[in-house]
């Protein structure tokens, strides 16, 4: 009769290598990212960019969720790495520490005074997590009603949501979104009217990756951003839109 597996070793079997914890890690990472590049089910910015695809697998190590969620869940915004506030929030209430993400609302409903909060229980001790109020007063005054491609006036209720997600990590789980900011807060900060290319999220070769870790210092070349259209997003999920092409005008 077979022995069962426990949970406990098929998690750590299961979970992605650190990448650029050792130099045996990054040479088998290569080979994961050489696999995964060559599939056109990435999204384009990692398709034929192994260095991206490191990342990718770096980042879904730390936050321990798959590979591919994590390439499908992260856009580049004016060089900024940013996750997308649903995974954010998903990756929150998967990670088993708290209860699900709840939203409560407060205020008049179309007033300044309308706001959120996200609250959950940490399942350890039960005691409540209370995310700070977020408020449309301070979507105005933080200028994120009028940025170039806002959400804010079109879907405020989401929005007040996605940010009471992200100031809820922030504080109780910073770990789980490494620091990083969402991507509708950086649209909020700097506007929509320019991206960085994906592309150049890692610049260099698998070369100039492994001569890093390996200490020796390595010159990159400055991130290359280019003036592109206002990012258009779904009405309905609020995920950016690519633009049509010449073809399809």
């Amino acid at each position: 009769m077979n022995e069962p597996t426990s949970s406990a070793l098929a998690t750590t079997e299961e979970k992605s290598i650190s990448a650029f914890s050792s130099e045996s890690n990054f040479k088998t990472a290569q080979r994961m990212a050489n696999a995964l590049a060559t599939s056109n089910l990435v999204p384009q910015a990692y398709q034929n960019n192994i260095p991206n695809v490191l990342i990718a697998i770096e980042l879904s190590a730390r936050i321990g969720a798959s590979v591919f969620a994590v390439m499908q869940n992260l856009d580049i915004i004016h060089g900024n790495p940013s996750w997308r506030s649903k995974f954010l929030i998903a990756t929150v209430n998967a990670c088993g520490r708290f209860t699900p993400l709840r939203f409560r609302y407060e205020g008049v409903e179309g007033t300044e005074t309308w706001g959120c909060r996200a609250v959950a229980k940490d399942k350890e001790d039960g005691e409540e997590c209370r995310g700070p109020l977020v408020t449309m007063a301070m979507a105005k005054s933080e200028g994120w009603l009028t940025k170039n491609g806002s959400k804010w006036k079109t879907m405020p209720e989401l929005m007040l949501m996605y940010r009471a997600a992200a100031f809820w990590t922030r504080v109780y789980a910073p770990e789980l979104s490494l620091g990083m900011s969402t991507s509708d807060e950086m649209s909020d900060v700097h506007g929509a009217s320019s991206v960085e290319l994906p592309t150049a999220l890692v610049p260099g070769s698998t070369k100039d990756l492994e001569a890093e870790l390996l200490g020796t210092p390595v010159a990159k070349p400055a991130p290359v951003v280019l003036d592109m259209p206002p990012i258009e997003r779904h009405p309905d999920t609020g995920e950016i839109v690519p633009p049509a092409t010449d073809a399809a005008q």
